[in-house]
């Protein structure tokens, strides 16, 4: 896995913990916390942008976010799950892949016909 890929991870990783530090949060460090989570989190997704598609980047960051929230919110908060839910955390994980792609489908394309000329 190369660097910019371990940056879309963390990012990821990065986002669900200051979504929980939201439901958590009840002093004043706890925010400062958070905040600087966010700081490092978007510098982080910024870095994995610079070698990956934003449009590729940000999707997978979005999904990760839904997904996770929701699967935290089921099993660290107590809601309950439903088949509409995992019917739509299943569409997201399928579109963030056929996304990614089709992204990587349109590269081989491009470099193809660079190639041609």
């Amino acid at each position: 896995m190369n660097r910019a890929w371990m940056y879309v991870l963390m990012t990821c990783l990065f986002e669900l913990l200051w979504i929980y530090g939201f439901n958590v949060a009840d002093a004043w460090w706890h925010w400062a916390i958070i905040v600087t989570i966010i700081i490092v989190d978007f510098f982080v997704l910024s870095k994995a942008c610079e070698n990956l598609q934003t449009g590729t980047v940000y999707a997978i960051f979005a999904a990760a976010g839904t997904v996770g929230t929701t699967l935290m919110d089921i099993f660290i908060f107590g809601e309950v799950f439903s088949a509409k839910k995992g019917f739509f955390i299943v569409l997201l994980v399928f579109g963030v892949i056929a996304l990614n792609l089709a992204d990587n489908t349109s590269n081989t394309d491009v470099k193809s016909e660079e190639g041609v000329a």
